[in-house]
C-alpha cells in the first residue's frame, strides 16, 4: 500500500521504538550511528546492495535497507531509521531515489543532522548528507554507486572508498567490501571499528523476498568487523556451492553434485560438516571407496560425526545398507 505524505510525517521510527509525530519535534533525534557506507548496483549481474562498517554495536539492523524489485537504502549518522523502510515505500510506489529522498528530507526537521543514501531499480541514485553531521563527513556520486561517511578521521575515507569501488575486481559484494577495506585503510572512524553487515538483493523481483535477497551478513561486534564481514563472505560463497551441490543431487547429476561440493570444500577447507555431507553424497552414489578418507579426516577431528552417520540410515538420508556403514567406522578408526 502507498503511503501518502502524512503518514510519512507521522511514521517515524526512531531507535529503540516510535515515536509519536510530536516527540519528533525534539531536538537532534536519532543515534549517532556515525559510519562509512556504500550502495550500489551491478548492472550485469542483476544485483544491487549496500555495506557498512560502524564503530556501533550491530550496524546491520540499521543502516542497510533493500527490497528486490525496488531499491537500497543507506541511512546513517544521527540516524532516523524510517529513512530506510519509508524510502523504499516510496520508491515501490513509483518515486525516484531522488524524489523519496527529497520527500523524506522535507519532511524530518532535523535533516541537518542525516546521512542518507538511496539508489532505485532504475539506476538513480541520491544522497544527502546534512550541514551539522560531524566532521569528517562527505559523501561522492558515481554512475552506479554513492559512498558516504561522516565522523571519520580525515575527508580522505569517502574519496578512497569511491576509487576502491571503481578499480576493484569481482562481483558487487567483493568490489563494496573493497570499498569498506579502503575506508579503514583510509583512516575510517575516528572513534574506531565495532560492527559490518552487507545486504545484496535482486534487481528483479522473483516473488519471495527471501529468494531474491542474494546475501545477508553481519558482523555485530568483532575488534575487526570489516575482516570479518570478508570472511563470513567467503563463507557465504561456499554455501552456495554446497547448495548447487544439492540441487545438482536432486536432479540425479552426480558429477555436478560432486564439482560443487569440490569448489565448497576449496573455498572452506576446515568445514568439517562440507565434507561430511560431500562424503555421504559419494555413499550414496557407490562411491564408497572415495567417501572413507574423507570421513576418516572428519572422525579423527570431531568423532560425533562417527555417531551421527548410522542414525541417517533409518532416516533415510543414507542410502547404503548396514554392512557398508560398518565398514566405514570399522576403516575409519
Amino acid at each position: 500500500m502507498r503511503r501518502n505524505m502524512i503518514a510519512i510525517i507521522v511514521c517515524v521510527f526512531i531507535m529503540g521504538g516510535s515515536l509519536m509525530a510530536q516527540q519528533v519535534t525534539e531536538k537532534h533525534t536519532g543515534r549517532p550511528v556515525a559510519t562509512y557506507s556504500i550502495v550500489a548496483v551491478d548492472t550485469v549481474n542483476n544485483e544491487m546492495g549496500v555495506a557498512v562498517q560502524s564503530h556501533w554495536f550491530s550496524v546491520g539492523p540499521v543502516v542497510p535497507w533493500a527490497k528486490p524489485g525496488v531499491g537500497v537504502v543507506a541511512t546513517q549518522s544521527l540516524v532516523d531509521i524510517s529513512y530506510g523502510p519509508l524510502g523504499l515505500d516510496l520508491m515501490e510506489g513509483g518515486k525516484s531515489a531522488s524524489q523519496a529522498l527529497k520527500a523524506l528530507v522535507t519532511a524530518d526537521e532535523h535533516s541537518d543532522v542525516r546521512q542518507v543514501a538511496m539508489l532505485d531499480v532504475d539506476g538513480n541514485i541520491a544522497t544527502h548528507t546534512g550541514e551539522n553531521c560531524i566532521p569528517e563527513a562527505g559523501h561522492i556520486q558515481g554512475t552506479t554507486y554513492s559512498v558516504q561517511a561522516n565522523l571519520m578521521l580525515n575527508d580522505k575515507v569517502w574519496p578512497a572508498m569511491s576509487e576502491a569501488f571503481e578499480t576493484a575486481e569481482g562481483d558487487l559484494a567483493a568490489r563494496m567490501l573493497a570499498s569498506l577495506k579502503a575506508a579503514q585503510d583510509a583512516g575510517g572512524d575516528i572513534r574506531g571499528k565495532q560492527s559490518a553487515a552487507i545486504l545484496i538483493v535482486n534487481t528483479e523481483s522473483t516473488g519471495p523476498v527471501w529468494a531474491d535477497t542474494k546475501m545477508e551478513l553481519r558482523v555485530e561486534d568483532h575488534p575487526n568487523p570489516v575482516q570479518e564481514l570478508e570472511r563470513l563472505i567467503q563463507l557465504h560463497r561456499a554455501y552456495v556451492h554446497m547448495n548447487k551441490g544439492d540441487l545438482a543431487l536432486e536432479e540425479h547429476n552426480v558429477e555436478e553434485a560432486l564439482k560443487q561440493y569440490g569448489k565448497a570444500e576449496k573455498m572452506a577447507p576446515d568445514n568439517l560438516e562440507m565434507k561430511f555431507w560431500h562424503a555421504v553424497s559419494l555413499v550414496n552414489n557407490d562411491r564408497v571407496d572415495e567417501a572413507i578418507p574423507l570421513f576418516k579426516e572428519i572422525f579423527a577431528k570431531d568423532p560425533n560425526w562417527a555417531t551421527l552417520l548410522p542414525r541417517l540410515k533409518p532416516v533415510g538420508q543414507v542410502d547404503a545398507d548396514q554392512g557398508t556403514i560398518d565398514r566405514i567406522l570399522e576403516e575409519t578408526q
